[in-house]
């Protein structure tokens, strides 16, 4: 169990490999900075979990990609601004005795997201 999360670069239909993602927890719109890291090969943080099932707590959380920084270091020419510059979601855990996956799916001008397995 716990919390994790996973990156497709849907342009180029690989795993976002490199990109920048941040994890915060959120209270009172007040954010909290957990941890920042780059995505390994697999388009996964590189620790594995963000959380595991100890550590994980009820309550909101804030995921933060850099899309912009991560299609810019793959050699796609952006407009400026971008029109995706860093994606954020925010979701809360109910339940820590389940698995909270946050997977993302990006290009440089859509993104989608669910809860996954």
């Amino acid at each position: 169990m716990g919390l994790s999360t996973h990156v497709l670069d849907t342009m180029h239909g690989t795993p976002a490999s490199g990109m920048r993602v941040t994890l915060y927890t959120t209270q009172d719109h007040q954010a909290v900075l957990v941890k920042s890291f780059l995505l390994n090969e697999d388009g996964r943080s590189p620790d594995g979990l963000l959380y595991d099932s100890a550590s994980l707590q009820v309550g909101t959380y804030r995921l933060v990609f850099d899309v912009a920084g991560y299609f810019r270091m793959k050699g796609v020419v952006l407009p400026e601004p971008p029109f995706l510059d860093q994606v954020t979601l925010d979701f809360g855990v109910a339940d820590i005795r389940q698995h909270y996956h946050v997977p993302l799916l990006m290009s440089p001008w859509s993104y989608s997201t669910y809860r996954g397995s």
